[in-house]
């Protein structure tokens, strides 16, 4: 049985979708991101390339329990564009996840509630060509060790599937491993109790 705590959803790929209303154009660029940084290049390339567009709205959320969020107007009326981008990424459980909604103005104003209509609705036409996907919440542990203890912690790596970050085999080993959180601490333990593993903090 797969702990519920133990995973988070996300996007598998870029995606796009488009949005008409009243001669405007709401185009949709859908991201998979991990962290504000990339958040904030993938912003400022969208509008390079869509630099003669009249708002580049988006919002985004971001780590493992989705603690980290954002949504952006960019001078369309309060709550009217990045709110409703929010939405359609919180009502499918994402995080990880960016989405950019480019408005080019066709003329007719649209009132509010056509505005929260038209930014929601191209933001769910970008989630839809995209695929979700289940990801790990996972936890390091950095240690050293002797070469006598190399085949049991070999052993907790392939048993409890750890991804190998780093390892430096010389003089004495060094490892990083990362383990899906359900199994930290049982991969702690067991490393803590062969003789010359070291774990640093």
């Amino acid at each position: 049985m797969i702990d519920i705590k133990d995973i988070f959803l996300t996007i598998s790929k870029t995606s796009e979708g488009l949005y008409k209303e009243k001669g405007s154009k709401f185009i949709a660029l859908c991201y998979p991101v991990e962290s504000e940084e990339e958040v904030k290049n993938t912003l400022e390339a969208i509008k390079k390339e869509y630099y003669d567009a009249r708002h580049h709205c988006y919002a985004y959320i971001l780590g493992e329990k989705s603690e980290s969020y954002r949504a952006n107007d960019d001078g369309e009326p309060n709550h009217s564009a990045g709110d409703p981008i929010l939405g359609q990424i919180r009502s499918r459980n994402l995080t990880n996840t960016l989405i950019v909604v480019v408005r080019y103005f066709g003329g007719t104003k649209l009132g509010v509630s056509g505005l929260i209509n038209a930014y929601k609705a191209a933001a769910a036409y970008a989630l839809d060509q995209n695929e979700i996907i289940e990801k790990w919440i996972t936890k390091k542990i950095n240690f050293t060790f002797e070469y006598p203890d190399m085949n049991e912690v070999m052993r907790i790596v392939k048993e409890l599937e750890a991804t190998i970050l780093h390892q430096d085999f010389q003089i004495s080993c060094e490892m990083v491993l990362d383990f899906r959180l359900s199994s930290w601490q049982e991969a702690h333990d067991r490393l803590k109790l062969l003789k010359s593993v070291k774990i640093r903090d």
